[in-house]
């Protein structure tokens, strides 16, 4: 990067720390260190939702799987504004008005100790490791920046962030989180029209849309009811509805963010206003994944798009060997331009027969670039074994940081530092949450001081900080860093959803009964995944039911008494 991008890159991220430092200030207990003393306006609380759940992840490998899937993945959000609408009528009202700290506090009120405990500890195996991942993924900007290994660049970030988070505390996180979503806004709209300024002058952003469309790129809905389709309609609706549902309404990085609202209304408002928003800019990041496959037609892209492991290629003894397969490459990519205009003079004349003639060759010549490709993963792995090959989430970094102007790169790397920052440092921070007030505060120190138990959640935070480290430095294993955010979650979210739901809405079950059917559900969600039966989406739905058939079964079985709320 020039010395400018690093000046707006400083100063942008010391803009951020500062101010939610400043805002955090006066924090003397853990209802301002946990829940901003519950004072948070709607704007606050909804922007907050959304910057946490808009981690670097969504900015790093949304475009890349957009440019190397199609734009099928923004049908994950469909079942979002429906879930936000369900937890607005049914689960803020009952929070606010238990005033808890964190979700499973109304879980022991309803059912037991015992469920309350098993449920946070699903949310903590399950943030924390996701928490992770979201560390790592901003480690990979400063790895291709700096040629440097990525294990390096994961402990950098990772200590920048568990730093400013124990400092802080969920009021300097919320407002920190304002302001980020104000720059990243922005930076996302400059990146879209910067993208289609690159583009060859006779091609505009109607044209990059066709060209996507007849590379199979924007195929974004999709009616087919397969179980084992990642994204449909489908699988979007029902199966992200209930993993929306069971994320915000159970997992307490995000209950944490509105338990914040200074009234019910509030609280309202901001899950709303995220349910309004979130759909369109997920769609608006997959669509500058299109526009970058759109530019890279009329520009050869590189063969493989992490920097770091074809440096190491490079500088070995097959060196070689690449340079001699990139040749072929860009000669191919030559050839795919001239197809790729004749294609574009098509489209514009409607000449159906020279478009599906020029397509079928461009076809060709993709598959022809996919065994150069393979060629060079071969190579990649003699050269080093534990090479990682899934360079996905690496291909947005490439491209800005190969053709946006000084100054802009700075910003655009600014944007997923942010959204690390203020992703991670929720998560953290309802991870020590969690851990203070449902194990700590309930079970070791019952008794303890305001002073003794906001010291206990910075500790827990630092805790917490050194093991989503620790996970952030395997997460390189893990391919496309959003899929596996989002089938880790899959793989929990649907059984803490059916406990909820048995508590909200069937109450002959009692404590004994939800328990057991929680842990035979999570035993049936793991078995299917691992037998991959069907898309991982679904897996929200199977855990939710499961916990509320075998609840009813079990408690036929018990013959329990209903504890009273």
């Amino acid at each position: 990067m020039s010395t400018i991008d690093w000046i707006v890159l400083f100063f942008t991220l010391l803009l951020i720390v500062v101010y939610g430092i400043y805002k955090s200030r006066g924090i003397k207990n853990i209802d301002g260190y946990i829940v901003g003393d519950r004072e948070l306006p709607w704007y606050n609380v909804g922007l907050s939702v959304m910057a946490t759940q808009a981690s670097a992840i969504t900015f790093l490998s949304a475009p890349g799987l957009a440019y190397s899937s199609g734009m099928s993945f923004a049908q994950f959000y469909f079942g979002l504004p429906l879930a936000m609408i369900v937890l607005c009528i049914t689960f803020v009202p009952i929070f606010h008005r238990l005033r808890v700290y964190t979700a499973y506090e109304f879980l022991e009120k309803r059912f037991d100790v015992n469920t309350r405990v098993l449920t946070a500890l699903l949310f903590l195996i399950q943030r924390g490791v996701s928490t992770g991942i979201t560390i790592f993924a901003p480690s990979i900007i400063l790895s291709s920046i700096l040629h440097l290994d990525v294990t390096y660049t994961t402990l950098i970030i990772g200590t920048m962030v568990i730093f400013y988070t124990v400092w802080g505390g969920t009021k300097a996180v919320s407002y920190s989180q304002l302001l980020q979503m104000g720059i990243i806004f922005t930076a996302l709209l400059a990146a879209g029209v910067m993208v289609v300024r690159f583009l060859p002058a006779d091609i505009g952003f109607t044209e990059a849309l066709h060209i996507a469309g007849k590379s199979g790129k924007t195929n974004a809905i999709d009616w087919s009811f397969d179980l084992s389709n990642q994204y449909t309609v489908w699988t979007g609706l029902i199966g992200g509805f209930f993993l929306q549902l069971s994320y915000f309404g159970t997992d307490q990085s995000q209950v944490g963010r509105y338990l914040t609202g200074s009234s019910i209304r509030d609280s309202r408002l901001g899950l709303l206003l995220n349910g309004l928003l979130k759909v369109p800019m997920q769609f608006c990041i997959l669509l500058i994944g299109i526009l970058v496959f759109a530019y890279y037609q009329f520009h050869t892209p590189p063969l493989f798009f992490n920097n770091v492991e074809v440096a190491k290629i490079e500088n070995s003894q097959y060196s070689d060997e690449y340079t001699a397969i990139i040749q072929r490459h860009e000669a191919l990519g030559a050839e795919k331009k001239e197809w790729v205009e004749k294609l574009v003079l098509a489209i514009k004349a409607d000449d159906s027969e020279a478009i599906n003639a020029s397509r079928h060759v461009l076809q060709e010549k993709n598959q022809q670039d996919q065994v150069l490709r393979k060629e060079v993963e071969t190579l990649l792995q003699k050269n080093n074994p534990g090479a990682e090959l899934n360079d996905n989430n690496y291909i947005f970094l490439s491209f800005v940081t190969s053709t946006f102007p000084k100054g802009l790169i700075g910003l655009l790397i600014a944007i997923i530092f942010l959204a690390s920052m203020g992703a991670t440092a929720s998560a953290i921070n309802s991870l020590s949450s969690t851990t203070v007030v449902d194990i700590y505060k309930r079970f070791i120190n019952k008794k303890g001081s305001d002073r003794g138990y906001l010291n206990a959640s910075r500790f827990f935070t630092l805790v917490w900080g050194i093991i989503t480290l620790a996970v952030a430095l395997y997460a390189s294993q893990l391919g496309n860093l959003l899929e596996a955010v989002n089938i880790l979650g899959s793989l929990f979210y649907g059984t803490i959803l059916g406990i909820f739901l048995v508590a909200f809405y069937v109450k002959r079950i009692g404590g004994k009964a939800v328990f057991w059917a929680a842990v035979f559900s999570e035993i049936v969600v793991f078995g299917i995944w691992k037998a991959d039966i069907m898309a991982y989406l679904w897996l929200n739905l199977v855990g939710c039911v499961c916990v509320i058939v075998f609840g009813l079964i079990l408690q036929t079985m018990f013959k329990s008494k209903i504890p009273s709320v």
